[in-house]
């Protein structure tokens, strides 16, 4: 098992589904732990009452169907599926509400969810989602980029409130790649995925929407600043070693 989540942890999120479908294969009875551990990137539906797209995840499924959070339905439909209690649906659509502003604000487009359900320590989870298509067909703004998606995932467990206080526990993960083909820049492809844990003991005074959405932008912040560094500092770190600038190239050269 430990092998199979090192081996997902390096592959790139593009072949994330072939290569856990066939360590499924290879360890069915590790199947379970590998479908609720290994995050895959995000997939999107229609909610065909209201018109408005929202996330696939583990998080809204039951069987083959997802639960929209729009409309509080299963697609497909399904008979005797769960449902968030009516106080958690209240709180999942003003939720969703406001991470619609902040995915606007942060990433001038995509598409958003959020789910919430009831765990068993008398609290609550709730998972936010965000999807960012930054090709040039989809929503990509500088049209620079063949290919590109940001999906992010960000699983929050919610404790019992304790004199005022509850313990928040954030699990972070981004899934970043990107393809570029012209010919300024040439061919190049880029993609990795990172994940980071917080916990946090905070007064709900403000309330849990509060609280959860000041968590994930400092925790986006560090992800954002992780995935510059890493990839794209490391990258260019190569790059201008093995094929450095003209004029880098001119200053080493010596006098004739």
């Amino acid at each position: 098992m430990d092998a199979a989540m090192g081996l997902m942890r390096r592959m790139p999120p593009r072949h994330s589904e072939t290569t856990l479908s066939a360590l499924l294969s290879l360890l069915p009875h590790h199947s379970s732990d590998l479908l609720s551990q290994v995050d895959l990137p995000l997939q999107v539906l229609c909610d065909v009452d209201n018109g408005k797209e929202f996330i696939l995840c583990e998080y809204n499924r039951d069987a083959d169907s997802y639960r929209s959070p729009w409309s509080n339905k299963y697609h497909p439909p399904l008979e005797d599926a769960p449902y968030p209690s009516s106080e958690l649906r209240k709180l999942e659509i003003e939720a969703n509400d406001i991470f619609a502003i902040y995915r606007d604000q942060y990433y001038e487009g995509g598409i958003s969810s959020v789910y919430m359900w009831e765990d068993e320590n008398e609290g609550f989870v709730a998972c936010f989602l965000i999807k960012k298509d930054g090709s040039k067909s989809g929503q990509g703004r500088r049209g620079y980029l063949e290919e590109g998606a940001w999906d992010a995932i960000h699983v929050i467990e919610v404790g019992p409130e304790e004199e005022g206080t509850t313990r928040y526990c954030l699990t972070s993960t981004v899934m970043l790649s990107l393809t570029t083909d012209d010919e300024s820049s040439g061919t190049f492809s880029l993609s990795g995925s990172i994940r980071r844990q917080m916990n946090m003991n905070l007064s709900v005074a403000d309330g849990h929407l509060c609280n959860m959405g000041k968590m994930i932008e400092e925790m986006e912040g560090k992800l954002r600043n992780s995935l510059d560094q890493v990839y794209f500092g490391k990258t260019r770190e190569m790059v201008c070693t093995l094929r450095p600038p003209s004029e880098v190239t001119q200053m080493r050269l010596p006098d004739s």
